[in-house]
């Protein structure tokens, strides 16, 4: 298979791919993903360490259903998860662990025959891509002078993706039957919560291994149109901005590609996409940061999520010790500063002085005082008390840098 990547197959179209699938090495080296990624029971209440008790049984089970045709996806449990920055709920459906096993191995199968011929912008849920390499190409982007940006927002995307277009776009490049049949049985799962159950018409399951992979191939299309237009784009997923070197350009490349979703039966969010020029108040949000004026800064919504995080970890009633509390926060601002490192150094520094305010009001009412730390208790305990009890300096960290990596 790995030859066949490399030097192409006849007529570009994979015709037995089940085999692969469903074979007993593929199958583990599936379990081994689904382990380290964790997550919940599915609707048949197994968790992943049950499941594990009993692997190998387990294992041998599938790849028999497999093998036989008696393999038939499960129903996915909904649960409703908080959305960053928003009152609302965000909708999440988990699979069944066996279910994730062979979406993972469908995945290890499929995803290089299309992983090839993706495009160099597109960065979300690829093998060796991420979020640093879109960010360091948006930032290279503007540096050129592509500060006209379409920040742009699919409405619903993965709910909204038409399944037909998308099965013939899968099948386009793979006519194993099997492997379309059951790709199409995992569009088709119900989906339970408490219940109810039913069956959305169109969409990729939200929370399913394959959904990613999915989401790629359909826009994949729209990556290649523009790439040969001349236009920049990046792209994270459903997510991705374009830049431009005009304001014209910029509303001729959001016309194409509002013609384009039209075409391919998607929306994009009438309130949410927009074009700004980045030079000027406003800018845009990208992957959790904030672009504007030729600086950097995390958005509104991370920086409240870092706040709310380490909020919780220093209430003034905490019984444990500065230490202990210093220790645990430390968790939070390391974490926070390997992606955030390229903000911007004001941006850091308040958060650092912000940080120590809720240590101060912490050692405040400890020695009998109320509200908030300030005034002479920068004197009480200066910053270098904070530096001293090991705890973690933003600022410092972003000067022993000295540039970001994506910068």
């Amino acid at each position: 298979m790995l030859t066949a990547l490399e030097e192409g197959v006849k007529g570009g179209k994979w015709f037995s791919l089940m085999d692969k699938l469903y074979s007993p090495a593929n199958l583990r080296a599936a379990f081994a993903k689904v382990k380290a990624n964790r997550g919940g029971a599915g609707v048949d209440h197994q968790s992943v360490e049950r499941f594990e008790r009993h692997l190998d049984e387990n294992l041998s089970e599938l790849h028999s259903q497999l093998a036989e045709g008696r393999y038939h996806p499960q129903p996915i449990r909904r649960v409703w998860i908080p959305k960053p920055g928003s009152r609302e709920k965000r909708p999440l459906g988990i699979p069944t662990v066996r279910d994730r096993v062979v979406q993972t191995a469908m995945r290890n199968v499929i995803e290089p025959i299309f992983e090839c011929d993706f495009a160099e912008h597109s960065y979300g849920f690829r093998p060796g891509r991420g979020c640093r390499g879109a960010l360091s190409r948006v930032w290279r982007l503007l540096k050129s002078g592509r500060v006209y940006v379409v920040d742009a927002d699919l409405k619903s995307y993965f709910d909204t993706i038409p399944r037909r277009r998308l099965l013939e776009m899968v099948c386009a490049k793979i006519t194993d039957g099997r492997v379309a049949e059951l790709l199409k049985a995992y569009l088709n799962q119900n989906v339970m919560e408490g219940m109810n159950e039913w069956s959305p018409e169109d969409g990729t399951p939200q929370g399913a291994v394959i959904s990613p992979l999915l989401a790629n191939i359909y826009l994949d299309p729209l990556d290649h149109l523009l790439e040969e237009m001349g236009i920049e784009m990046v792209r994270y997923a459903d997510d991705f901005v374009l830049l431009c070197r005009s304001l014209q350009e910029a509303e001729n490349a959001l016309a194409i590609v509002r013609e384009w979703m039209e075409h391919a039966g998607l929306t994009l969010h009438p309130q949410k996409t927009r074009v700004v020029d980045a030079m000027q108040k406003g800018g845009f949000d990208f992957l959790g940061y904030h672009f504007e004026r030729g600086y950097i800064w995390p958005r509104d919504k991370s920086i409240k999520k870092f706040k709310d995080a380490i909020r919780a970890k220093t209430s003034r009633t905490s019984g444990q010790s500065l230490q202990a509390v210093i220790c645990d926060a430390n968790k939070t601002l390391t974490g926070w500063f390997a992606y955030f490192k390229a903000s911007s150094r004001p941006t850091l520094a308040k958060l650092d002085g912000w940080t120590r305010m809720r240590l101060r009001s912490i050692l405040r009412k400890r020695h009998k005082g109320q509200g908030r730390g300030c005034g002479q208790d920068h004197f009480r305990w200066p910053n270098a008390f904070f530096r001293e009890q090991g705890l973690f300096s933003l600022v410092a960290a972003s000067a022993s840098l000295r540039q970001s990596s994506w910068r």
